[in-house]
């Protein structure tokens, strides 16, 4: 069965026919082109296809497409500036060498930024509770971990006299 949806997919709108039965997954990553969203497990545990809807970490593997109505979705393509530029949660991860291979990265990238983006505090204790439903086979999960410390933190602005003051 057929059905028509509506929905919000880094900032641009998209209305298409899908058939109800479609994962988030398929309907973005087959029919919209958004490989930065991965298929691993297919049953929610491995935190590959993590996207946000309307701000929260979901795995569209088991997230029904036509759920997605209505609904506002970022994917890891539309995390940096329009100009390319990378986000803090992106560079954080560039700088403390959290990307191996790169297949679990979108997913965590996306789940980061959730955090930094609610203006809470977490302690490593915390992270690594949050960040739990991610599976990375490259890492020992350390270098994970200090990026997103470094990207929870807030930023230190330097005014002209050259001297650093925290936000």
């Amino acid at each position: 069965m057929l059905k028509k949806i509506s929905f919000t997919v880094n900032g641009k709108a998209l209305s298409l026919e899908i058939d109800i039965r479609e994962s988030l997954l398929e309907v973005l990553r087959t029919r919209l082109g958004f490989t930065g969203v991965k298929k691993g497990c297919g049953v929610g545990e491995c935190g590959a296809c993590t996207v946000l809807i309307d701000g929260t970490p979901i795995d569209s593997c088991i997230y029904l497409a036509v759920w997605a109505e209505g609904k506002s979705i970022t994917t890891i393509e539309g995390v940096a500036s329009k100009d390319g530029e990378l986000s803090k949660v992106q560079q954080a991860f560039v700088e403390e060498g959290a990307i191996q291979c790169g297949f679990c990265t979108p997913g965590l990238v996306l789940t980061t930024t959730a955090l930094a983006e609610s203006g809470k505090e977490y302690t490593r204790e915390e992270l690594k509770r949050e960040l739990s439903g991610h599976f990375c086979r490259c890492t020992g999960y350390n270098n994970i971990l200090k990026a997103a410390e470094k990207s929870l933190k807030p930023e230190e602005h330097q005014c002209a006299c050259g001297h650093h003051g925290e936000k």
